[in-house]
């Protein structure tokens, strides 16, 4: 009992190492691949995205049109506020995962933006832009392929300027699209409360 007991932890820590080491081994490609016709616009777009600066200009956009695409800016918002909290204060705080090490002797120091002081897991900067695209998205369809190509870049664009590694970007995809479903899940039992209260007589009346 207790060798088996024994061999089912070690099934899940050597599979936690194997994925560690894939992910070492994926960042570790990135860093020693040239591509100096991409360098200087992803590391713009890397600190671009800081603060979901981004998203917050197309959000204001959004904003400025009423209807589908107001609501569609609300949405993204929200989501956005949900995925960063969740993962600035929750997730970082949890894992505390160190930032990728940066060797002096890079081959592309010129592709880096300045390391964060926060943890590495997850990434904040993708679960906020995939947040954003998946609550803007069914929202205002037109705009869904940009937003989500979007999103793609930022993760990316972590991994490319030294800041994250692939899994930190993967675990915030996941968490920006839970932060949109949970949005829009939240706006849809809203809009039926608000819709159910309208036309729900009221007591005393009688139908003619």
């Amino acid at each position: 009992m207790i060798d088996r007991r024994t061999r089912q932890r070690r099934v899940p820590q050597g599979l936690l190492r194997d994925l560690a080491s894939l992910d070492q081994a994926l960042y570790e490609a990135v860093t020693v691949t040239s591509t100096p016709a991409l360098d200087p616009a992803l590391r713009r777009l890397s600190a671009a995205a800081d603060h979901s600066k981004i998203s917050l200009l197309i959000a204001a956009g959004l904003a400025l049109r009423p209807g589908r695409s107001r609501r569609a800016a609300v949405l993204g918002l929200a989501a956005i506020g949900v995925a960063s909290t969740t993962a600035n204060l929750l997730g970082k705080r949890l894992v505390r995962r160190p930032r990728p090490h940066r060797a002096e002797d890079s081959p592309f120091p010129g592709r880096h933006v300045p390391m964060p002081a926060s943890a590495s897991f997850p990434s904040g900067h993708t679960a906020s832009a995939v947040a954003f695209a998946a609550a803007v998205g069914p929202a205002f369809p037109a705009v869904t392929v940009p937003l989500g190509l979007l999103a793609c870049a930022v993760g990316y664009s972590r991994v490319h300027t030294g800041v994250h590694y692939p899994g930190d970007v993967v675990a915030g995809a996941v968490l920006g699209t839970g932060a949109a479903a949970a949005v829009l899940a939240a706006a849809a039992h809203w809009d039926g409360s608000v819709g159910g209260r309208a036309v729900r007589p009221t007591c005393g009346s009688s139908v003619r």
